[in-house]
């Protein structure tokens, strides 16, 4: 079985890569053509998905614009390796991984079609030795992008798993085979100046390409923040579980099945992301869409999400809130004086402190006091995995 196409030949070497963040930085553009400069940034958020999706720490994409904005940097250019060196320092990155973009037209005399060929070629530098490791680059047709770039990425997990890494046709096999021009699209939804303009590039990017769903969770992002939660959870629905970004998907699924009254979607989404990620935000959600639905576990819940930060009042009005609808009025006011001690603004949490001091539980028609449950629409994963890599370190 050929594992590429006949037209690509790949030359790698690659050492070893420890578990510490990351930054991958926008190919520099060395084709002389500015149209070309998606091609730099898509070989650099597929090694950032990849990467990232095997658990390494990585430096978001936002926070690498940023970074590059306060620094003045144009992306695409080539970078100098003192630019490489400050961009790392000031994204606080143990290691980058940068390269460059090269383009050979196709041959006289090829046939119609042809968009010539390309030269990928990466880079890692260590800033714990502040050296840099041998290049790695792959060759191939400009319609093979997708191969090209699933190859450097099968050597990026092997440089950090090692043995436990897939083989190539293991890697492949998981990957959907991306269309270019969907690709294309993606990244140029991604780049877009306004909301508008990447609505149009990621949309065409999934009508082009069904399968490919990274411009899936981006599209759900943007109808999530316009409060669209049903086109929202109706693209966040379609994200890859190999996808990265997968399980904050799944929870912002939950909250949008929330807010549109879906409590057992809802439920099942939390359950689901609470299997990768313990997170209090998480318990706390669950306890709330169980509460609504009458369970009985959804205390439990709740009181896990405060165990968890003690500090945050929401968790404590939630506490309180299950057990005032329980008629557990004891239990109740000690979760609202709580909750004031750390907001005494909260008027509900003072109307409901009286509420269970006159021993006074929920009443019909009472709509004042229905669906005050809090419930949390950040989600901290990221923290959440730097903290785990912190204490597995430690562990060593």
């Amino acid at each position: 079985m050929r594992l590429f196409p006949a037209s690509c030949v790949f030359l790698i070497a690659i050492p070893s890569l420890a578990f510490e963040t990351l930054l991958v930085l926008p190919f520099s553009n060395r084709t002389g053509q500015e149209n070309l400069n998606w091609i730099g940034e898509s070989v650099a958020e597929d090694l950032r998905e990849t990467l990232s999706g095997a658990g390494v720490l990585m430096v978001t994409r936002e926070d690498r614009r940023e970074a590059f904005e306060r620094l003045s940097i144009r992306p695409y250019v080539p970078l100098t390796k003192a630019t490489v060196i400050r961009l790392a320092e000031v994204l606080d990155a143990a290691q980058v991984v940068f390269g460059r973009v090269e383009w050979k037209p196709p041959p006289v005399g090829t046939p119609p079609g042809g968009r010539g060929s390309l030269q990928l070629t990466a880079q890692i530098l260590d800033l714990r030795q502040i050296r840099a490791r041998p290049e790695f680059f792959a060759l191939g047709a400009m319609e093979d992008l997708g191969s090209l770039q699933a190859h450097l990425c099968r050597q990026a997990l092997q440089y950090v798993l090692g043995d436990r890494a897939p083989s190539e046709e293991e890697f492949r096999t998981s990957r959907p085979n991306v269309r270019v021009d969907a690709m294309e699209y993606y990244i140029r939804g991604l780049s877009a100046g306004n909301e508008e303009q990447a609505h149009h590039f990621l949309t065409q990017a999934v009508r082009l390409d069904p399968s490919y769903t990274l411009p899936c969770f981006e599209l759900g992002i943007m109808q999530w923040r316009n409060k669209n939660y049903q086109a929202a959870a109706d693209w966040l629905a379609r994200v890859r579980p190999s996808q990265s970004r997968h399980t904050e998907a799944t929870f912002l699924l939950g909250v949008s099945r929330y807010y549109l009254g879906d409590y057992p979607g809802a439920e099942a989404a939390f359950e689901s992301v609470l299997k990768q990620v313990p997170l209090n935000e998480v318990y706390n959600n669950l306890g709330v869409v169980q509460s609504r639905r009458g369970m009985p576990g959804a205390i439990e819940n709740l009181r896990k999400a405060l165990e968890g930060d003690l500090n945050d009042p929401a968790y404590h009005f939630n506490v309180g809130y299950a057990y005032w609808k329980r008629g557990e009025f004891e239990t109740g006011a000690e979760s609202f004086r709580a909750a004031l001690a750390r907001d005494p603004d909260d008027r509900d949490a003072t109307l409901l402190l009286g509420r269970c001091l006159q021993r006074a539980g929920p009443r019909p028609g009472d709509v004042r006091l229905e669906g005050l449950d809090r419930i949390k629409v950040t989600f901290e994963e990221s923290a959440y995995r730097q903290l785990r890599s912190i204490l597995e370190g430690n562990q060593k």
